[in-house]
């Protein structure tokens, strides 16, 4: 690869003011670089392959708008993000399709020629099982990461089995991955969310391009904290030994002022407690509905974050598995004897049984994995945190809300 300027690619960006003035100016931000191989996107350089220069000129400047929308939409950055929260059961392909769909549909909107044949959200969305595909405003609803766990979604519950639609679907499109994320670049959401914006301004005000087309856009780079590290600030809040008045021992504070005061003659002190560790091991309840929509991927990050707190708090871990009753108890001690459990799916709901549960067990916290689709009990005496697949439209009386959404 050169480290010179694209001579590739320098006709289309000469046009694209004319042709997109918001995506001219997100591409003043790129670095634009010719290389030997398929025109892709890096991080925040844009390669572009010697097949790029066979397309017609409208082609190239829509190709160098979908890249340039590759790099302002953090695309690369947010799919090493998803690779390191999803570990191996991410699959690169699929997130690459999303994320080209998704620009390619703001790009059609905005009145751009695509070399065909191109892959849309649309189509893909029309694709798949069980959702309601009649949505007024796909680039508007739908961002990369939602549009991938769509696509990524187990068939019928089984993580081996994808939907076979969307595979005959990338055949016939010729589909090939164009987004990479290797190396070192800008990652920064809240920089590249205030260029977009000011982007798409200044394209509403030519009245042209993708910036007219746009008024919402739902994959718009945004600062925002994955549920896991809401989580893990939580569990270490509950699980943190917090130092107590101790009888048995003096305020350092009380020693030298009893001390002084012996030495003066003057009356001694009132005692003053110390401070001590608390050496009560902490104990954490997960109780996992398992009649609920939480996936099998929302269940399995969870549970590492869940091990991880507990490798270093050293704190006791309980995993309860109920629908109408409780019908699975186990103490874990690793994340093997957590491989090793089998819940039952299915069924309807009910917390007492799990609450009653807790009173014998006295835990720190209970975390509970639900949809919180029945009855709550009364408040307990521990601290208690909701796990929920989608926001609830009313917040339970008690505890605190965790949203696992994405």
């Amino acid at each position: 690869m050169s480290d010179q300027h694209s001579h590739r690619a320098r006709a289309a960006l000469a046009q694209m003011g004319d042709a997109d003035p918001a995506i001219a100016a997100l591409a003043l931000w790129c670095s634009h670089r010719d290389h030997e191989n398929d025109t892709e996107t890096n991080g925040d350089t844009i390669l572009y392959g010697p097949s790029f220069t066979q397309l017609s000129l409208p082609e190239q400047i829509g190709l160098a708008a979908h890249h340039v929308l590759h790099v302002a939409l953090r695309h690369s950055a947010r799919q090493a993000e998803m690779a390191t929260r999803l570990g191996r059961g991410f699959k690169p392909t699929l997130y690459t399709l999303a994320a080209d769909a998704i620009v390619n549909e703001a790009l059609l909107a905005g009145g751009h020629a695509l070399p065909r044949p191109a892959v849309r959200a649309k189509e893909l969305i029309d694709l798949l099982p069980g959702l309601d595909t009649v949505a007024p405003n796909i680039l508007a609803d739908w961002d990369t990461d939602r549009l991938y766990h769509a696509l990524a979604a187990p068939l019928e519950g089984d993580p081996s089995q994808g939907t076979p639609a969307i595979d005959e679907y990338m055949r016939k499109r010729r589909f090939a991955p164009d987004l990479t994320s290797k190396g070192a670049f800008e990652t920064q959401s809240d920089v590249w969310a205030s260029r977009v914006d000011q982007a798409l301004e200044l394209g509403r005000s030519a009245g042209v391009g993708i910036g007219p087309a746009l008024l919402r856009f739902g994959d718009l780079p945004c600062s925002t904290v994955p549920w896991e590290r809401h989580l893990r600030r939580l569990l270490l809040k509950a699980v943190s030994e917090v130092p107590r008045l101790s009888y048995k021992r003096p305020a350092m504070r009380w020693v030298a002022q009893e001390a002084q005061a012996r030495a003066g003659g003057a009356p001694v002190p009132a005692f003053q407690p110390g401070l001590a560790r608390d050496l009560t091991r902490p104990r954490i309840v997960i109780a996992v509905d398992t009649s609920s929509s939480v996936t099998d991927t929302q269940l399995d990050l969870f549970a590492a974050e869940i091990l991880g707190i507990q490798r270093r708090s050293a704190a006791e871990l309980h995993l309860l598995g109920f629908d109408t009753a409780l019908h699975s108890q186990t103490r874990l001690e690793s994340a093997d004897a957590l491989n090793r459990l089998a819940l039952r799916r299915g069924g309807g709901t009910d917390f007492t049984p799990v609450f009653d549960a807790c009173q014998r067990l006295d835990p720190s916290l209970l975390i509970v994995l639900t949809d919180l689709d029945a009855p709550l009990p009364a408040a307990p005496r521990h601290a208690v945190i909701w796990a929920v697949p989608a926001p609830v439209p009313r917040p339970p009386a008690f505890g605190t809300v965790l949203v696992m959404a994405r």
